[in-house]
């Protein structure tokens, strides 16, 4: 059990990384993000003034952030060293972490994306892109655990 909590919390950074790359201003993903937020119809001053008034909280947003990616992690990373500790092919471990993906981030995503407040012009654009991160990021955990089975 000790070494699914060390590769969940290595996933949960992993998690960080990956989400901290994909949502970045210089990727597609980023500008889609900062285009749902809003942040395309501020100036460049009041964007700067946002973002420096966003640093205050970020420390409390990652930690939190953090702890919420753990759990995903936690998740793939007990179903792939079970799975292949069981017996089963790397490809069947990864294979439940996808369905779990599908079968519940996807329609997370996807129920948060009609409900929000969200550009309806960016919202397919924005779930495609969480749930893509989602599926990498988890993708990237798996792999990373199959490694210690």
């Amino acid at each position: 059990m000790i070494t699914i909590i060390i590769l969940a919390i290595a996933g949960a950074v992993i998690y960080a990384v990956i989400g901290t790359l994909w949502y970045s201003d210089k990727t597609p993903m980023g500008k889609i993000h900062m285009r749902s937020l809003g942040m395309d119809k501020l100036t460049e001053e009041e964007r700067k003034q946002k973002m420096e008034a966003g640093k205050a909280v970020m420390p409390k947003m990652y930690a939190a952030q953090l702890g919420l990616s753990f759990l995903t992690s936690f998740w793939v990373v007990f179903v792939v060293l079970e799975s292949l500790h069981n017996g089963l092919p790397l490809f069947m471990a990864v294979g439940f972490a996808v369905f779990s993906w599908l079968c519940f981030t996807v329609p997370a995503i996807g129920t948060g994306m009609l409900w929000s407040s969200c550009d309806r012009g960016l919202a397919w654009k924005r779930f495609f892109s969480d749930s893509a991160s989602n599926l990498v990021t988890i993708l990237a955990i798996a792999f990373a655990a199959s490694l210690f089975a």
